[in-house]
């Protein structure tokens, strides 16, 4: 296998376990913290050790760069940040202006923001330059 086809098929599969840890870090912080603090605090709490843990594995086992740790992390959220406006962008219109089913708006949605992100990644987040 090439290289950026395995540095792709990586990044897919690192790409599936950041989505299940950071589902289950909100689901399971909900549940501990549900009595104390309301859901908007608790999805941002969720989000920030998400995109935490994911910056870390991309880094490791995905771009594997060396230092710039924390230009590289800021840089993870400039790309996140893009990636859900986009997201948002894309359910409104897939499902308001083209009527689409939300289950498929959502999966072609993130379909296209997995894409986007990987190139944002590769060519800024982790880029050598």
């Amino acid at each position: 296998m090439r290289l950026l086809a395995k540095r792709e098929f990586t990044y897919l599969l690192v790409g599936g376990f950041n989505s299940i840890v950071g589902y289950s870090i909100v689901v399971g912080l909900y549940y501990i913290l549900r009595s104390r603090l309301d859901i908007l605090a608790i999805g941002a709490i969720g989000n920030i050790l998400a995109i935490s843990i994911s910056f870390l594995t991309y880094k490791i086992f995905v771009f594997k760069t060396d230092g710039r740790w924390l230009l590289e992390y800021l840089r993870s959220y400039l790309v996140y940040g893009f990636a859900a406006l986009m997201n948002i962008l894309l359910l409104w219109l897939f499902v308001e202006k083209f009527s689409f089913n939300v289950w498929l708006a959502q999966g072609m949605s993130m379909l296209l923001t997995v894409v986007l992100s990987y190139i944002a990644h590769s060519r800024f987040t982790f880029s050598r330059r």
